[in-house]
């Protein structure tokens, strides 16, 4: 069963690990493509280093609707093995250091002269080039070398990094949407090409306005907490049972949360009359409108502000998040016999996506690969018997 029709036209050779490569072939995956993952054989494997065994979530999360095989790449049969998949296939994703591909002999220049329409997908933690290339990548050097430390957490607090690994995932889904390029650009070409991300890159460009405002305006932003950088009143507010979140951005929505708390004459204050003197006066007006707000309950406010159009609305844990009834609907969480997986987060009408198969155990289609590739079963014997597969 296809995880999608989408892509289900395209062979995808994935010699990822840990989180970022892996979350770019994930993408693929889940639109139907046929992946096949490669590790090394059993006794040569160094783990995943995604920081848990095969069967925890961390794992099965990423490896999901993939067919796995085992190949060792450090001997020259298991490369010759890996240069016949090439020659058939659509994409090669990888995120080794850019050395260590160079010296196994599956780097680009090699993989392109065997298949030149193959589209090569390279992730590494600063670029393939550059005075950084040799340095191991790590999601949280990446998000404070970034810049994105700096501006995340409370003034005065020290830097702070984000709950998730954003680079990392952010470069892999970077490097799986330039993939979709290069694929679409080779129906005109019918030519292949490198794509490449790094979490650096990923990183600075998810820095977005805030990199703007450094970039055009020389402005440095700075650690705001959980206020909006920019637009007051947004931010976190104290309720009578709670906390909730309310994004009171622009004057007309300014006077609607003003009407809706009943606090009519609060616009006509000269200290909160413009958006500008709500800035200067960020801290009073938000120690004014928390007070109104510690009056009654989360659930009161959400309902009476999203009535008057005032964007807002709760702060969920984890649990809560995926039991909320919109969250139900969208089918965030969909479930493979007893497992739930994480879905894909863009529904298409007529080639959705959906989860069909677990993680591949290791080496669970090697030999199914090779017969596909053409070996004999006294050959693939003999391959495993030698440690190359």
């Amino acid at each position: 069963m296809l995880a999608s029709n989408a892509l289900s036209h395209l062979t995808v050779i994935d010699l990822t690990r840990v989180r970022a490569g892996p979350t770019a072939v994930r993408q693929l995956a889940d639109w139907g493509a046929k992946v096949i993952k490669v590790e090394m054989p059993p006794g040569l494997d160094e783990g995943e280093g995604i920081g848990g065994p095969r069967d925890d979530s961390d794992f099965q999360n990423v490896h999901r609707n993939k067919r796995g095989i085992t190949l060792n790449l450090k001997s020259p049969e298991g490369v010759a093995i890996l240069k016949k998949l090439v020659a058939s296939a659509d994409v090669l994703v990888e995120n080794y250091r850019p050395d260590v591909k160079e010296r196994l002999g599956i780097d680009y220049a090699t993989m392109s002269a065997i298949n030149p329409r193959l589209i090569y997908g390279s992730i590494s933690g600063y670029g393939e080039d550059g005075p950084y290339r040799l340095r191991p990548g790590f999601d949280q050097i990446a998000q404070g070398m970034g810049g994105l430390m700096s501006i995340t957490g409370e003034p005065g607090q020290g830097p702070m990094r984000v709950g998730i690994p954003i680079a990392d995932l952010c470069a892999g889904i970077f490097c799986a949407y330039g993939i979709a390029v290069a694929l679409i650009e080779r129906d005109k070409s019918g030519l292949g090409q490198w794509v490449q991300s790094s979490l650096l890159q990923a990183q600075l460009f998810m820095l977005d306005f805030q990199a703007a405002r450094w970039l055009m305006k020389g402005e440095v932003a700075k650690q705001a907490g959980n206020n909006h950088p920019t637009s007051i009143p947004t931010g976190v507010y104290r309720t009578r049972d709670g906390h909730m979140n309310i994004a009171a951005s622009g004057h007309k929505i300014w006077l609607r949360l003003c009407e809706a708390i009943d606090l009519p004459a609060l616009p006509d204050n000269p200290d909160y009359k413009t958006g500008a003197q709500r800035s200067r006066n960020r801290d009073a007006l938000h120690a004014v409108l928390e007070a109104r707000l510690l009056q009654n309950d989360t659930a009161h406010w959400i309902a009476l502000l999203n009535e008057a159009g005032v964007p807002c609305g709760p702060i969920y844990n984890i649990d809560q998040a995926f039991t909320d009834p919109q969250a139900q609907h969208l089918g965030m969480a969909q479930k493979l016999g007893e497992v739930a997986y994480l879905g894909q987060p863009v529904k298409l009408s007529r080639t959705p996506s959906h989860v069909t198969s677990h993680p591949p155990a290791l080496g669970e289609h090697t030999q199914e690969v090779l017969r596909e590739l053409g070996y004999e079963a006294a050959e693939i014997e003999q391959l495993t018997k030698n440690g190359i597969v």
